[in-house]
């Protein structure tokens, strides 16, 4: 696992921006998953800024979405559809043919989960996964006790990610307790994992993730047996970090011997 602390937000979602720019610029068909939420809003930026400057063509791009919530529209002004439109996707030249999300509208989940699965491994499987991570550890939205090798599939939420997520909808309006997910084990397929973590109140998350026991009451720690995984973070998100001097240390001799 590589651990990349830099001192503000703006510079670590710049070095993820630039993360993923490099992976779709040296592939010639490249798969890219993705994610919501605001730790990902200023990576977004970056490649928006990318491509407007003539740096990046999402062109021959296909990517797939780690969730999203059961209940709500596409056109819905939370559904991670219409997240993914307006924070990314309306301001690049990606195909909207090869944009995936896992929806289901027909409560048929299972065959939704399958087919989303199948659509995965139908183009090769994914190259490079974007993450965020939840206060409590989730990566996508298994929850804590998902199981470490799930698959696609229906997720309850639990409270601690409804009242984050709370704040999103309007008093009264009817805010989904379930979400179709990637699950672990298909995270864990892809060939290259970015996860990227900012500020304060995720500093326990990422000491979990990082540092903590391998367990499936913090979901992200499966990081730790993946074995091309960089985690990008401020220096605030780092602060619980044991090893933090370490991980600033080990960059260093990246960068000095191209390591």
């Amino acid at each position: 696992m590589r651990v990349v602390i830099l001192p503000t937000e703006v510079e670590a979602s710049n070095f993820a921006g630039q993360f993923i720019t490099d992976y779709i610029n040296n592939n010639k068909n490249p798969i890219v998953g993705l994610a919501t939420g605001g730790s990902v809003l200023l990576t977004y930026e970056a490649l928006i800024n990318h491509y407007k400057n003539g740096m990046l063509s999402f062109k021959n791009t296909i990517t797939f979405n780690l969730d999203e919530y059961i209940g709500l529209p596409p056109n819905h002004i939370q559904s991670y559809r219409n997240y993914m439109n307006q924070k990314l996707f309306d301001h690049i030249d990606i195909d909207p043919n090869n944009v995936y999300i896992p929806e289901c509208f027909d409560e048929n989940f299972d065959s939704a989960s399958s087919n989303y699965e199948a659509n995965i491994a139908k183009h090769g499987g994914i190259g490079l996964q974007l993450l965020g991570v939840g206060s409590n550890g989730h990566i996508g939205f298994n929850e804590p006790t998902s199981s470490l090798q799930s698959r696609t599939r229906v997720k309850t939420l639990t409270k601690n990610t409804l009242s984050k997520n709370a704040r999103f909808f309007k008093p009264h309006e009817n805010q989904p307790s379930l979400a179709l997910t990637m699950g672990i084990g298909t995270i864990m397929e892809a060939k290259n994992i970015l996860l990227i973590g900012l500020g304060k109140h995720k500093s326990k998350a990422v000491a979990d993730v990082v540092e903590g026991p391998l367990s499936a009451f913090c979901p992200g720690s499966a990081l730790q047996n993946h074995l091309n995984a960089t985690i990008v973070l401020d220096k605030l998100a780092a602060s619980d970090l044991k090893l933090y001097d370490y991980y600033l240390q080990t960059e260093k001799m990246k960068t000095k011997y191209n390591c």
